[in-house]
């Protein structure tokens, strides 16, 4: 509980001269959304905690998470069915213990919430207390909300604890620009010991000692043209570890939520998916629904399924967007049920009351990420990954709607439980950033354009269906990026938008790289030049063929 004393015992700091910038903690967390803050809370009771996020706390791609969170706690439904649906969105490449793993943790992941104070969403009917809405791929009614904004009702509860706990030490606009491992001071046996991290708004780099390290970064969305993704969504984590030696998995399978409110004054705002669970429709420009004659499940089918049959008929006839339509539903039902999309859209002179809401897919979801095992551990000692950074298993080839944030959470735990099982090694001292070789930027436009040029070229030639041609036609120019950058990187002085630009084009590349390994349609990966899908399901590992040290 939080009233109870520590029992760790921590570190006694030696005096330095001012402006000494090497700090030491017990666990050292990069990222702040749902992943980071719940593993700090679990954490922090026993041990020193440093909390490393971009912006403000709670600017996070879970913040920005509307839907809910999928789990078993309604007694119609079960643990197989859950399991059951989320191998189908899968599309048998889930890994069965996993997903039995975070299924059946998912009640507990709600209970401790609920403890916390996040305000779910009441229904005096209901047989727990709470509204269960439906959701694309489920078979029941298993998505505990809070109204249309669940992500920013989690954070914000977290985030207050998180502030409050006197072992957090929340460093706000700050970005680690590598990991740092054991052999940079004699000792590889230790793993990862800690991290470069620049302080953006003074533009010194900080060095963080730290005993375990957790990359909680969340996903890639920013390597797209469009995403729903916050502009802090760039891979970060995924790149750190590749650079560090880790294994990536299944990068292939990004998800595009195939509802993004298309409008030019709003560039990532996300239609839940729980607006088609609750009877949403999709239409053509003349009101025509078209969902039917794709699949059999119409709007309910899994995301991939859905944002290729509007990729489709936007391509067919020559369409901007298609329409979402709710507004069969009585206008007071949908104010209460969607407030938040409900006043975004009158912002921008769309009445969902009346209107049909003009949609396109967008880049969501990173479905592969860093390899990780069921107590969120890596390939390298001491350092783990929670969230969607980590390739955990239980997404397989295509995610099922609102087990974003319950993966989150249930390794989140078991990260915890790992880490406080440890035994109390010293922390050791690491050196400083060296920046003694490196100059200013003279030509910062170098940066901006590389960044846009990336972000195209991925939108044009790894979007939602792929050839091969146009594979090796991305990858082509992300090597010529990726050099570009490497020797901008070497010598000048980082910056937030430089170390984000290098962590971009490493994730482009590692996707492009599963893409072309996989000889078939699987998911989230649809390949026109292999349509059908191959028997035996297997997922694309990739395994660094050397490591690349920080300076």
């Amino acid at each position: 509980m939080l009233g109870e004393p520590p029992r760790a015992i921590f570190f006694t700091f030696s005096h330095r001269p001012d402006g000494y910038r090497v700090k030491q903690y017990d666990v050292l967390i990069l990222g702040s959304g749902t992943a980071g803050q719940s593993l700090a809370l679990r954490l922090a009771d026993q041990q020193r905690v440093a909390l490393v996020t971009k912006r403000e706390l709670t600017d996070s791609a879970s913040a920005w998470a509307q839907g809910g969170i999928a789990a078993v706690l309604d007694a119609t439904d079960s643990v197989e069915a859950h399991i059951q649906d989320t191998f189908t969105a899968g599309a048998g490449l889930c890994d069965p213990v996993a997903t039995r793993f975070v299924v059946e943790n998912s009640r507990r992941a709600i209970e401790w919430l609920i403890e916390r104070g996040v305000p779910f969403t009441r229904e005096d009917e209901s047989a727990i207390g709470y509204h269960l809405t439906r959701e694309g791929g489920h078979s029941h009614r298993r998505i505990i909300h809070a109204a249309d904004a669940t992500g920013a009702a989690v954070q914000a509860t977290l985030g207050a604890q998180v502030r409050a706990h006197p072992n957090i030490d929340i460093f706000e606009h700050h970005i680690a620009i590598d990991l740092v491992l054991g052999d940079k001071i004699g000792h590889p046996e230790l793993g990862c010991v800690g991290a470069y991290v620049l302080d953006i708004e003074a533009g010194t780099v900080v060095t963080f000692g730290a005993r375990n390290t957790v990359l909680a970064t969340g996903g890639t969305g920013k390597v797209y043209l469009y995403t729903t993704n916050p502009d802090v969504a760039t891979g970060d984590g995924v790149a750190m570890a590749w650079r560090a030696g880790c294994r990536v998995g299944n990068m292939e399978f990004i998800q595009f939520h195939p509802t993004c409110l298309y409008h030019p004054q709003e560039k990532s705002f996300l239609i839940s998916e729980a607006v088609r669970g609750e009877g949403g429709v999709l239409r053509l420009p003349d009101g025509t629904r078209f969902m039917p004659d794709h699949d059999p499940r119409a709007e309910l089918a899994p995301r991939d399924i859905v944002a290729r049959a509007i990729d489709r008929e936007m391509k067919r006839r020559g369409l901007d967007c298609v329409y979402l339509d709710i507004t069969h539903k009585p206008a007071e039902w949908i104010r209460e049920h969607f407030p938040t999309i409900h006043s975004r859209c009158l912002e921008l002179g769309i009445d969902i009351t009346k209107d049909p809401i003009p949609v396109v897919p967008a880049a969501h979801y990173s479905c592969g990420g860093i390899v990780t095992d069921l107590a969120a551990r890596t390939d390298v000692p001491n350092l783990y990954s929670v969230g969607e950074s980590a390739f955990t298993g239980l997404h397989g080839a295509n995610r099922l709607a609102s087990n974003s944030l319950l993966e989150c959470l249930v390794f989140g735990e078991s990260a915890a439980k790992d880490i406080l099982s440890q035994p109390q090694t010293p922390v050791p001292t690491l050196p400083e950033w060296d920046e003694s070789r490196v100059t200013d930027a003279d030509e910062e436009v170098v940066i901006t354009h590389n960044w846009a040029e990336l972000r195209q070229a991925m939108w044009d030639y790894v979007g939602i269906v792929r050839t091969t041609k146009r594979l090796q036609r991305a990858q082509h120019r992300i090597r010529l990026l990726e050099s570009e950058i490497h020797e901008f990187y070497s010598n000048f002085r980082v910056s937030n938008d430089l170390i984000e630009l290098r962590n971009l084009v490493v994730t482009a590349d590692l996707i492009v790289r599963c893409a072309l390994l996989r000889k078939e349609s699987r998911g989230l990966h649809s390949s026109a030049d292999y349509p059908e899908t191959l028997p035996d399901p297997r997922p694309t590992l990739l395994r660094p063929p050397r490591r690349k040290r920080a300076r």
